[in-house]
């Protein structure tokens, strides 16, 4: 059998000094080539250890793989050490290894006229906790924490000035997401690796929110069209107190692309909901996240003269654009009915930022899925219970202004991307997760 566990002289020297390690321990894309080289870590633990936000909890996460990543880890971790100038860390552990080894030549010549103890030592049951903490850190999969619940005394405070938002469910949802297209009406449109990932996300959080979540995927630009008129007209609207709208695709400016390497325009879409189109939904707040490219520009980042050295995040990187740089988006403001205005109660959450000069991409990462799902998912999952959808998106932008892209010898490597919003909202909206209340 194969052996997985780090011998125990080894094991001690890293856990002695761990804290050590966490403070100093500079854990760059070379140690991490490094390590890869010689198979002690794979692609996937490589691109989770990045992305961990502080050189702190990258060294602790780095550590804790390490434990289990077989006899050869510690030797090839300190080879690493001097190849990368931390010989003041490879002193440290190694010296460690020689004083454990020195203590328990000791302690067997003491013990061998003793009787066998069978007592659980307390430093087994640590290695355990440290493995169980490993299995939490090394996940190759978004977030999974469940949604927190919104509390009576919250709603109560609340739901007053907001959105009525107390439906059971909550109202439906619709997902699309285009992830392969088709090579010969569309070939300059790659698979979207990743994008499955987007939709399951965003699938699970929004029936954990309490929405009647329908998912389709791959369509045609016309098949769109057809699937979002149809949700228009479904007459469970009128029960419902909101709606969500998800468009994970490819994109430029104003448009996603369809597998069929057609354009469907996303003002038709908002069209689609307005007051006029979608009684239904009037004064009900309606919600749209679109993460697809605005543009071919790759945001490369400005270097920041009085902040921290770089921050990390995931590699495997792609872009959600299109071949085409723009694409011209009707542009229809007619004047609605007497007491509504034509377009209004919504608000449209975007991967990408569109400025006045520049429309930029979308990242996504092929394992995770895309930086702005991920972190729409997360934020909804900790902060829905008491934050509304505005505030929300503030933090996704935030979120999504500090990471960098990691993927050395690409393009890619150390890209920035920027999310934004727009709003109609006249109301703040809060999901009030997991509260209903009693009339």
């Amino acid at each position: 059998m194969l052996e997985c566990g780090m011998q125990e002289q080894d094991r001690r020297a890293l856990q002695r000094n761990t804290a050590v390690l966490c403070k100093q321990l500079v854990v760059d894309e070379l140690l991490i080539q490094l390590l890869q080289a010689d198979s002690i870590l794979t692609e996937s633990m490589a691109e989770g250890i990045m992305a961990e936000q502080t050189s702190q909890k990258r060294s602790f996460r780095l550590l804790l793989l390490l434990l289990k990543r077989g006899p050869r880890a510690f030797s090839v971790f300190c080879s690493a050490l001097q190849e990368t100038e931390q010989q003041h860390l490879y002193d440290l552990i190694r010296q460690s290894t020689e004083q454990y080894s020195k203590e328990t030549s000791v302690k067997r010549s003491v013990d061998s006229s003793l009787p066998l103890s069978t007592q659980e030592e307390p430093n087994a049951k640590r290695a355990r906790t440290q493995e169980s903490m490993e299995l939490s850190l090394d996940a190759d999969s978004p977030i999974k924490t469940p949604v927190l619940p919104c509390s009576q005394a919250f709603y109560l405070s609340h739901f007053q000035q907001s959105y009525r938002v107390s439906s059971s469910p909550r109202g439906l949802a619709l997902v699309i997401s285009n992830v392969t297209f088709d090579p010969c009406a569309a070939p300059d449109l790659d698979t979207r690796k990743g994008g499955e990932v987007d939709d399951d996300v965003l699938r699970k959080v929004f029936t954990e929110l309490d929405y009647k979540v329908t998912v389709h995927r791959d369509l045609t630009a016309q098949d769109m069209r057809t699937c979002i008129e149809s949700f228009t007209r479904r007459p469970d609207h009128h029960s419902g107190d909101s709606s969500v709208v998800c468009l994970l695709s490819h994109g430029v400016e104003g448009a996603i692309y369809g597998t069929d390497g057609q354009l469907l325009q996303l003002d038709w879409v908002f069209e689609s909901f307005d007051n006029a189109h979608c009684p239904l939904l009037q004064n009900k707040p309606k919600m749209f996240f679109i993460q697809a490219c605005r543009g071919e520009e790759m945001d490369c980042g400005v270097e920041q003269i009085d902040g921290p050295i770089r921050t990390c995040s995931p590699s495997c990187e792609q872009r959600d654009a299109g071949r085409e740089v723009d694409a011209s988006s009707r542009q229809r403001g007619g004047l609605g009915r007497i007491k509504l205005p034509q377009r209004s109660d919504m608000i449209c959450g975007y991967a990408s930022l569109k400025g006045q000069s520049i429309c930029t991409a979308a990242m996504r990462n092929t394992k995770r899925g895309s930086w702005f799902i991920q972190e729409l998912n997360s934020s909804l999952r900790l902060n829905a219970r008491d934050t509304h959808l505005a505030d929300i998106l503030v933090q996704v932008n935030g979120h999504i202004k500090e990471r960098e892209g990691y993927a050395p010898g690409t393009r890619h490597h150390r890209c920035k991307e920027m999310s934004e919003f727009t709003s109609s909202l006249c109301k703040n909206l809060y999901f009030f997760p997991k509260y209903h209340p009693q009339y």
